[in-house]
């Protein structure tokens, strides 16, 4: 069975920051065999253990957006670690997803296949609630989730707050 993991993160107190909180709470409640979900206010070095008992990794985070474009949607891409000898990335406390990976593959020596879903997000005010854009995108991130870790499950999300 191919292990698969949902690491989202973000913020809970800032808005749309929390979209990726949201989304990896919902995919842990969907109880999947061979999918964990990890919902972190960051991205640390120690995730770099955990990625190596993984086959597949999904990366969820917010992304601003500075007009109230409703026909936002997320955003998926693959990533891959770079090359940590030729560039200037470096590993602190928080990190993009490609330093975390590249951290995996020079200390252990493999890391998973790997994906970055950004939502969009409009209102990262302190105590916001996830705006109407938010709340969209995390519907539609969940679909495009569950479409990719277990694409015959019948799956029910909760509501984004």
């Amino acid at each position: 069975m191919t292990r698969q993991l949902v690491i989202g993160y973000g913020n809970e107190l800032r808005g749309d920051d929390a979209v990726g909180l949201q989304v990896a709470q919902t995919v842990a409640a969907w109880d999947l065999p061979g999918v964990q979900a990890l919902a972190l206010p960051q991205l640390l070095p120690e995730l770099a253990a955990i990625l190596t008992t993984v086959d597949r990794a999904f990366f969820v985070d917010a992304c601003a957006i500075h007009d109230s474009a409703a026909h936002a949607a997320p955003s998926l891409i693959t990533i891959a670690p770079p090359d940590l000898a030729n560039s200037a990335a470096t590993m602190a406390h928080t990190s993009d997803p490609r330093v975390l990976l590249a951290l995996t593959q020079a200390v252990y020596g493999r890391c998973p296949e790997a994906w970055l879903l950004t939502i969009p997000g409009n209102d990262f005010a302190l105590g916001a609630r996830l705006s109407p854009l938010a709340i969209q995108g995390v519907q539609s991130a969940l679909e495009q989730i569950r479409a990719l870790v277990a694409p015959n499950a019948v799956c029910t999300a909760s509501d984004p707050q």
